[in-house]
């Protein structure tokens, strides 16, 4: 009895040392396994300084003056937030459906995780162990394709090591926005941010709770449960969240039974790209100088930065208010009035919409078709794939199926790529650049049509002649010689310029003005009078106009011809913007600019912008040609915006009319902004007959009025809208015309009395 008593204690004994020994074995054997991760013995693991900065690609972001991101430049449109930033339902969403301890456990949940080993175990696994940290460590540090089970399960091990980490560096709510930063939504949607964009078109922070419920629950699976495809899938996934949240007391009852039968509304949905948006011309022109600026500035580890990774933030100086007033008021003049009246004009002629000398029409038009063929996406693809050219030819000759601009909407068609490049030459475009005189800061800068059809860009890279709008440049020798002012008179008749090579120049003329009248020089502009600009240029040299046109900022080559007079220039809008906007800034040239400042993700400053400046005239000339250029609005061709458009307040401008109607300008200057608006066909072939409605005042004029009436009704834009302020020293000349005028007639009173 005694031995066998003794023997249950020897194999007790031995029991429980095997006990401990298979228990420190198993606990030496995970601590070691974990240091072994930890070390990255077995495969990397993230330092510190990974955890600080992980690796993920960030859009950069293209912000607006009143802070609105216009767009962004990405591999990923992904775009980090913190945790302010983050609606309260969101937060709710995604705790209360995936970690509901999220607060009470240091990045490992023990309950989640034996309730898992216990599902495996008994075969009931439902899923459900991770906690939001483990999953950021997922997020951060993706894992491998092609694993093995026990590839998974050091996986697993370091991820949980990977989330102790972040929970010893990071606050809570640090993991929160990390964590939503990480995440991907679908549709190009990665990040919270970018997805309350996509999805409903607003910041993360005014997320309603549906709409938070909606995202938290596409993160299950974004394309089985995308609200784009599959409205229904992902309204039950929606209901599935919404109960989780009432469940652990986020909701009431109440909120939950209201909540779930709402319907998903993906009205305001659009995919974030390029093509989407606002500001679209502007953005690929803005592309384009980040790329060459990128290439230029490297980061702290001497690479340099890329712009559709390093999470840059680039602050502009557009108003996303004012480049909405823009694009309507583009789309509303063109896409309601010129465009139809185009269409009407040219209804029933054969080679709509060119006009050509009919000897030779035929054989011109082929010429334009073939370089636009040339010039076109198509051609260039199959041009480098190898295909000879004339398969090309064919294959631009064959109908083909495609989706065409109009403006009642997009049409699903049958034509020939031939046939649809005639039908993109009737469409009128037109550009428009608005900026702040006193800052160079441009506020607007928009093209029309729609840029997913019309990609070039005529602000900046499209020069075309600038007809009459030219003719300040002329005057401001005028005003800045001193000898003349706005109200000298000059004959009005027809003057000619004998040439160097013998020949004669002569402009034709069309005046309300008859021939031999006396006509101040402010009348003469008001009513872009050719002789009297040719009397100026008489008086002056081509060169001295060049001259005077380069202080104010145009950097174009421009001919010494004395036609440049009439507008024979060829300038892009930016040019004509910015050097018209010298006779608001008092006679300083200011170079207009479109970026303040560039900074990192971390949202230190990386570079700033200040714009060029110079003297080009003294601030009475500059006083003098606003005066002038006010009478266009007063009494000339730019009277239109006081009958039709009912402007009151003093408005400077200049409507311009090129060689056969080809373009129609209008300069609009006012003390707190000057806007300039193009208007025109692709092809200078291509245009209106007649000037009446071929002319800036008909074709460029109303897009102007109409985006600044947007502009002054906005009174959170609060524009001034009283008159140019005066030169603190007093006029060397008189500029009311009428008191002159009546002083005149009264010294040649007395002259009379005495005779």
């Amino acid at each position: 009895m005694v031995m066998e008593n003794s023997d249950k204690k020897k194999k007790y004994k031995i029991t429980i040392r095997v006990f401990w020994l298979l228990f420190a074995f198993g606990f030496s054997l995970v601590f070691l396994i974990f240091l072994a991760i930890s070390l990255g013995w077995l495969g990397f693991m993230p330092g510190f300084e990974e955890l600080e900065n992980p690796k993920s690609n960030l859009a950069s972001e293209i912000i607006s003056s009143d802070g609105i991101v216009l767009g962004t430049y990405y591999i990923e449109n992904r775009s980090n937030i913190h945790y302010s930033e983050l609606s309260p339902h969101l937060i709710d969403a995604l705790i209360a459906t995936e970690d509901i301890r999220f607060h009470d456990h240091p990045g490992i949940d023990a309950r989640a995780t034996g309730r898992v080993i216990f599902g495996v175990t008994t075969g009931s696994y439902r899923g459900g162990g991770s906690t939001i940290t483990q999953q950021l460590a997922k997020n951060l540090f993706p894992r491998k394709p092609n694993r093995t089970k026990l590839d998974m399960i050091i996986i697993k091990f370091k991820e949980w090591v990977t989330a102790v980490k972040l929970e010893r560096n990071y606050t809570k709510e640090e993991i929160i926005a990390m964590y939503f930063n990480t995440v991907a939504f679908g549709h190009q949607a990665f990040g919270i941010k970018s997805a309350a964009w996509t999805f409903f078109n607003k910041e993360p922070i005014d997320l309603t709770i549906e709409e938070s419920a909606l995202l938290v629950g596409i993160l299950k699976a974004p394309s089985f449960y995308s609200p784009v495809r599959h409205s229904e899938r992902a309204g039950k996934r929606r209901v599935i969240v919404l109960s989780q949240m009432e469940k652990y007391g986020f909701l009431t009852e109440e909120m939950y039974d209201s909540l779930k039968v709402m319907p998903v509304d993906m009205s305001a949905y659009r995919l974030q790209d390029h093509t989407t948006g606002i500001a679209r011309h502007f953005r690929e022109y803005l592309r384009i100088r980040l790329n060459k600026w990128c290439a230029g500035h490297a980061k702290s580890d001497g690479t340099p930065y890329n712009l559709y990774s390093d999470g840059l933030r680039i602050y502009t100086t557009i108003d996303s208010r004012m480049q909405h007033y823009a694009e309507n008021a583009i789309s509303q003049h063109l896409g309601d009035d010129l465009q139809p009246a185009f269409y009407r004009h040219w209804d029933g002629y054969t080679n709509a919409p060119f006009v050509f000398d009919k000897k030779n029409a035929d054989e011109e038009i082929e010429k334009l078709m073939k370089q636009a063929m040339r010039r076109s996406e198509r051609y260039r693809v199959l041009n480098e794939n190898g295909m000879p050219k004339d398969s090309i030819l064919l294959s631009f000759n064959t109908p083909t199926s495609m989706r065409i601009f109009s403006w009642k909407g997009e049409i699903d068609t049958v034509m020939t790529p031939m046939d649809s490049i005639w039908y993109y030459k009737f469409f009128i475009r037109s550009s428009l650049m608005s900026m702040d005189p006193h800052t160079g800061y441009v506020k607007a800068y928009a093209c029309g049509p729609d840029y997913r059809y019309f990609k070039y860009d005529n602000v900046t890279y499209g020069k075309r002649q600038v007809g009459s709008t030219f003719k300040p440049f002329l005057y401001t020798l005028a005003m800045q010689e001193g000898d003349l002012s706005p109200c000298t008179e000059v004959p009005n008749i027809q003057y000619s310029i004998e040439l160097d090579d013998g020949s004669v120049w002569t402009p034709r003329n069309t005046s309300t003005y008859k021939r031999g009248d006396m006509i101040s020089l402010k009348e003469a502009l008001a009513h872009s009078n050719n002789w009297i600009s040719a009397f100026l240029m008489k008086r002056y040299s081509p060169e001295a106009v060049i001259e005077m046109a380069h202080n104010m900022g145009v950097t174009s080559e421009i001919p010494a011809y004395h036609a440049i007079a009439l507008g024979s220039a060829d300038l892009s809008l930016y040019e004509m913007v910015g050097g018209l906007n010298t006779f608001v800034n008092k006679g300083i040239y200011i170079e207009p600019i479109f970026i303040t400042r560039i900074e990192d993700k971390h949202g230190n400053l990386i570079d700033s912008f200040i714009p060029n400046q110079q003297e080009a005239m003294n601030e009475e000339t500059a006083y003098l040609m606003l005066e002038l250029m006010k009478g266009v609005v007063q009494t000339g061709t730019g009277i239109r915006l006081r009958f039709k458009y009912e402007f009151t307040n003093p408005v400077a401008g200049k409507t311009g009319t090129t060689q056969n109607q080809s373009d129609g300008w209008f300069m609009g200057l006012t003390p707190d902004l000057v806007t300039g608006v193009w208007s025109g066909c692709e092809d200078r072939a291509a245009h209106f007959r007649t000037i009446t409605l071929g002319q800036g005042a008909n074709m460029a004029l109303p897009i102007w009025a109409l985006y600044m009436q947007q502009v002054y009704a906005d009174s959170t834009i609060n524009l001034f809208q009283g008159d140019f302020e005066k030169p603190l020293r007093p006029l060397s000349v008189e500029i009311d015309c009428e008191k002159l005028k009546q002083e005149k007639k009264e010294v040649e009173f007395i002259d009379e009395e005495e005779f």
